[in-house]
C-alpha cells in the first residue's frame, strides 16, 4: 500500500492527537490513536508509535501510560492556570465582549478538549460591563512600539455622554505625549506618559484613546518618569484619577487593617493609635473616588491631615445628608 503524503508528518499528527484528545483524567487508547491517525490518511503500527513516544520524550514531551491509555503529562499550562487567565480576561472591562470570547477560545486550545469544557463554562460569568472600544488591542500595540522605539505618540481622547456618544476632549485636537508605561488598575488599562504641554506625568485610559499614531519625534520627560515609584503611584492614585499627591494621616479602626494592607501593601506605614485604632501615613491623591472609598468602609475613620482633605470629607458627608 502506497504511503500517503501525510505519512512523513506522522509524529506531528500524533502530537496533535495527544495534545487535544488526552489529559491526566482522559487517557487515549492505542486503538483510538491508530484510528485517528488513519483518519488523517496515516497508517501506523503500535511499534512505530512507541518509537515516536521515545522521540517526543527526547524532545522534552513526556507521554505517560495509565489505565490502558496514553496522555501528555507536561503541558505548558495547568488547567488551574488557564482558569485564572480566563477569569482575568472575563474581568477585564477594557476588552470587548467579542474579543473576550475570541481570547478564551484561544486559551481553550492550550488544554485538551475535555479540560477546555471547564473554561467554556466560565464564559457564562461574562461581565455585562464590558468595553466597547475594539481598538484597545491596537492601541496597546502602538504604545509598546512607541516605548520600544523611543518615540512620541499622538491620539484623540474622549468621554462618553448620556447618549453614549464619544465627546472628544481638547477641542477635538490630538494629544501628543511621550509614553513610558502601561498600568492595569481597577480592571482598566492606563497609559502613563509625559505631557510636554503640561510639563508633567499624566495617565490616560487606553480604551478612551482613539486614532493612536506614532510620531517621528523622540520621547522627552524621562527624568520626570524616573522619579516615579510606580508601585506607590498606583496605590496613591485611586481609580487613576489624577491630582496633587500629598502626605496623609488617616485613623482607621483595627477591623480595617486587612483592607488597608490590601489597598496600600504590607510595607505601608501604620502606627498604633490606641487599643482600637491605628493611623495610616502615606502619600495620596485626594479625589472624589478616594473619598467614596472611605465612605464605603463605614464609620470610625478620621482624616487627620492634611486639614483641607478633612474639610472636604466633612463637606461631602454634609452634602450626602442634605440630598437625602
Amino acid at each position: 500500500m502506497a504511503k500517503s503524503s501525510n505519512q512523513k508528518m506522522k509524529i506531528l499528527y500524533l502530537l496533535k492527537i495527544l495534545f487535544h484528545e488526552s489529559d491526566a483524567e482522559h487517557a487515549i487508547s492505542m486503538k483510538k490513536i491508530l484510528e485517528k491517525l488513519e483518519a488523517y490518511g496515516i497508517s501506523a503500527e503500535r511499534k512505530s508509535i512507541y518509537d515516536d513516544f521515545e522521540k517526543l520524550y527526547v524532545f522534552g514531551i513526556e507521554v505517560k501510560r495509565e489505565k490502558g491509555g496514553y496522555y501528555i503529562d507536561n503541558r505548558e499550562f495547568e488547567i488551574a492556570e488557564l482558569k485564572m487567565l480566563t477569569d482575568a480576561v472575563l474581568a477585564s472591562k477594557f476588552i470587548t465582549e467579542k474579543q473576550t470570547k475570541n481570547l478564551i477560545k484561544k486559551l481553550e486550545t492550550l488544554a485538551s478538549v475535555h479540560e477546555a469544557k471547564q473554561l467554556d463554562r466560565q464564559v457564562y460569568m461574562m461581565n455585562a460591563n464590558k468595553g466597547f472600544n475594539k481598538a484597545v488591542y491596537y492601541n496597546v500595540d502602538y504604545i509598546y512600539e512607541a516605548i520600544n522605539s523611543n518615540k512620541q505618540i499622538e491620539f484623540k481622547y474622549f468621554d462618553i455622554d448620556i447618549n453614549r456618544k464619544q465627546i472628544y476632549r481638547n477641542n477635538d485636537k490630538p494629544y501628543v505625549v511621550s509614553p513610558y508605561a502601561l498600568i492595569w488598575d481597577d480592571e482598566n488599562y492606563y497609559l502613563v506618559a509625559y505631557n510636554e504641554k503640561n510639563e508633567m506625568i499624566r495617565h490616560y485610559r487606553v480604551d478612551k484613546m482613539d486614532a493612536v499614531n506614532l510620531k517621528r519625534k523622540e520621547r522627552i520627560g524621562k527624568e520626570e518618569f524616573d522619579k516615579l515609584d510606580m508601585s506607590s503611584y498606583t496605590k496613591s492614585v485611586f481609580g487613576m484619577f489624577g491630582g496633587k499627591s500629598e502626605m496623609a494621616s488617616i485613623v482607621f479602626p483595627n477591623r480595617l487593617i486587612g483592607v488597608v494592607y490590601d489597598r496600600f501593601g504590607r510595607d505601608v506605614t501604620v502606627i498604633k493609635q490606641d487599643e482600637e485604632h491605628f493611623m495610616l501615613r502615606t502619600k495620596l491623591v485626594f479625589s472624589e473616588q478616594f473619598y467614596g472609598w472611605l465612605f464605603g468602609l463605614g464609620s470610625g475613620i478620621k482624616i487627620v491631615s492634611p486639614p483641607s482633605a478633612a474639610d472636604k470629607y466633612k463637606e461631602m458627608a454634609r452634602n450626602v445628608i442634605e440630598n437625602h
